[in-house]
């Protein structure tokens, strides 16, 4: 048997005996997908373990979350900083292999996925982040911006609303450095997809503009890398790897939904180990697959020596580039005090007309700022006037058109975040937030300062009607802890608003009106202390303080 079948058998049974161990956890998927997984990281996947942050690195994305310790034995295989006292605390308060996948908590994780879709939108948003940086920075010769975007669904994912939003939107970008693999196993919670899931998926991605590529047995590691070769070899369209596998493969309860949410029991894990000739003792792993992870980290030492040398020839080559390069990738932002022309405002105006001004002067001095609407541009005043358009024709702009497709936005967004080196806003209106509601909450989950921008606030609104406006949203985001919610009254406000979300390491959601609203003559930078007085009494005891947000 050859070291990418023994790493293969390992994935496998290191997830099942964790899953066990735990007493809880989803077995099914680690079992069927460990060649897809063990493919990816023996083969293509450029990484570092000993750098989980290395720039030019290739992201994974586990979008079935709930398949965790397939992510968490890989990494451990693979040389990053995980033990085999990490797989034995899996789903434990405080340890570093969670129940799914945390940005954070985990070396090598690259977003928090469990939300079924979600991830496979962040993957979305890290491509467009990838081709954005890549359009503006690389020169011949100086691919100094070069990875892939990889990400694995199952069933689940496929079936949610934000999947086939965000695959569209791939698809018209023509993201050809994004690959999913489906691991396509017939199986969801209540059984056999056929009840709910009857469509032929890849007919529906190739709609989409997709690449589809079949791999007839998720088994077949050959078979595996033809397909990444394929799809790495398309550059003009995201690719879809189908991949038909058996959830659970190798245990008794193979192809059933018995193995897809609990343990397989002592006993079938006895059968399990067995059925792969698996004679180790619980958590130890054949000797020569340390062979593996010592070729991961040199691999991984070689890419970023590689990296460091194209740098510094480009530095010596592009150095004002390379200095901007090095901005955005820092994400360095100017010194805010020292813009005066930021406070300016002298009329009454609605809030999400001020927001235009602030931000129009903000693209001025954030290079990096990344952002657009759901198809609301015009409305929300969400568009950096001198920036351009982000387009398959021309990468190089900063306004996205999301279209109409808001959940899959918000997801996108966090995953431009993830990636690095962008500054991202995205917008719509206040009331329709509730779509986007679990892509903002998994950015709080992130830290990740993803700014919202949300107009047409309540029910000034007016004309439009109950459906269009806001009323228990704003308690709604309110709620979501690390959220920072402002709904300024004037554009001095509104200023700040903008200010505190730049300089802060959460979400912001800028709650902004349609109507007009009045200037008020104290308002400005004693805002950003968060509380502040706008008019003092005349009496030293005032009779009343009225205390508002």
């Amino acid at each position: 048997m050859n070291l990418r079948q023994k790493t293969v058998d390992a994935v496998r049974i290191l997830s099942a005996e964790a899953i066990q161990r735990a007493n809880s956890g989803h077995p099914g998927l680690p079992l069927g997908s460990a060649p897809i997984g063990v493919t990816l990281f023996y083969d293509f996947l450029k990484f570092s373990p000993e750098n989980p942050r290395f720039e030019n690195r290739d992201r994974f994305i586990l979008s079935a979350g709930h398949g965790s310790m397939l992510n968490y034995a890989l990494l451990y295989l693979f040389g990053y900083d995980l033990t085999k006292e990490d797989l034995m605390n899996f789903r434990q308060f405080g340890s570093k292999t969670p129940g799914h996948p945390e940005y954070g908590q985990t070396p090598g994780i690259e977003t928090t996925t469990g939300p079924l879709g979600q991830g496979i939108a962040n993957a979305v948003g890290m491509a467009i982040a990838e081709s954005y940086l890549a359009a503006r920075f690389n020169r011949e010769n100086f691919p100094v911006v070069d990875h892939y975007t990889y990400a694995l669904v199952g069933d689940g994912c496929l079936q949610e609303g934000i999947e086939n939003e965000a695959a569209s939107l791939a698809g018209t970008l023509k993201l050809g450095k994004l690959i999913v693999f489906y691991d396509d196993n017939d199986i969801t919670i209540e059984g056999n997809t056929d009840i709910a899931f009857r469509e032929d998926v890849g007919k529906r991605h190739e709609a989409l503009g997709w690449q589809v590529i079949k791999v007839a047995d998720a088994n077949d590691l050959n078979a595996l890398r033809r397909a990444v070769k394929r799809a790495k070899a398309e550059p003009e369209k995201p690719s879809l790897i189908i991949c038909k596998s058996v959830i659970g493969y190798g245990s008794p309860l193979a192809g059933s939904e018995s193995c897809h949410g609990a343990p397989l029991g002592a006993d079938n894990l006895q059968k399990t180990k067995d059925y792969f000739g698996w004679t180790e003792e619980p958590f130890e792993i054949p000797a020569e697959l340390l062979a593996v992870r010592r070729s991961a980290v040199r691999r991984g030492r070689q890419a970023e020596r590689s990296y460091a040398a194209l740098l510094d020839a480009y530095r010596a080559q592009y150095p004002a580039l390379y200095e901007e390069f090095r901005a955005f990738m820092e994400n360095r932002k100017p010194d805010f005090a020292a813009h005066p022309e930021l406070w300016a405002f002298d009329k009454a105006d609605a809030t999400r007309g001020t927001s235009s001004t602030v931000l129009n002067r903000l693209a001025k001095l954030i290079p990096n700022l990344i952002g657009g609407s759901a198809d609301l541009g015009p409305s929300n005043k969400s568009r950096m006037k001198e920036r351009g358009d982000f387009l398959p024709e021309d990468r190089t702009g900063s306004n996205l058109h999301f279209g109409i497709r808001e959940h899959a936005m918000a997801a996108i967004a966090n995953g431009i975040c993830l990636h690095g080196g962008l500054t991202v806003y995205c917008a719509t209106f206040f009331v329709f937030s509730d779509y986007m509601k679990n892509a903002m909450r998994l950015s709080a989950l992130m830290n990740l300062p993803v700014i919202y921008i949300l107009t047409h606030d309540s029910i000034g609104v007016g004309e439009d009607g109950p459906t269009h406006e806001p009323v228990e949203q704003l308690v709604g985001l309110r709620s979501i802890p690390n959220m920072k919610v402002y709904r300024p009254c004037d554009g001095r406000e509104t200023a700040a608003a903008w200010i505190s979300a730049l300089t802060g390491t959460s979400p912001t959601a800028l709650v902004l009106s349609r109507q007009t609203l009045p200037m008020f003559e104290n308002t400005g930078e004693g805002a950003l202390k968060g509380g502040y007085i706008i008019s003092d009494s005349e009496k030293k005891t005032p009779d009343v303080i009225l205390i508002a947000s």
